[in-house]
């Protein structure tokens, strides 16, 4: 057995590449997605069951922090997307190369962070 194994992994000494963290951040979109349903399903139950929900879910809407809940599934959502296409091309053999994974994963960021700032300001104007 060899005696220079770790005993406990510091995860703060990894350093994952751009690739690998673009896919663990599209896991993660996913986990906020699927939690952010039950907003909105509460949204919508409340909004539907008559004049009264309807208003009340209004007067929530307005508020600063349902427009942050909002904007958060919104942009776990936009991120998923694009996230969600880049793995579609890399399933039909297109940016499977070390180089080219990498400017996937970039471009993937950056289409994603922009989007979100344009959710972010369609959602506060």
């Amino acid at each position: 057995m060899n005696s220079k194994r770790p005993v406990n992994l510091d995860l703060g000494k990894f350093h994952f590449p751009l690739p690998a963290i673009t896919s663990i951040l599209h896991r993660i979109s996913g986990v906020i997605m699927f939690v952010g349903v039950a907003f909105l399903l509460y949204g919508l139950d409340l909004s539907l069951s008559g004049e009264n929900g309807f208003n009340r879910v209004n007067e929530l809407l307005d508020s600063f922090l349902a427009k942050l809940i909002i904007w958060g599934i919104l942009s776990a959502l936009l991120y998923h997307l694009v996230a969600g296409i880049k793995h579609l091309l890399m399933d039909m053999g297109i940016g499977e190369e070390l180089q080219s994974g990498r400017l996937a994963a970039k471009l993937t960021l950056v289409i994603s962070v922009i989007l979100i700032i344009l959710a972010g300001v369609w959602i506060w104007l």
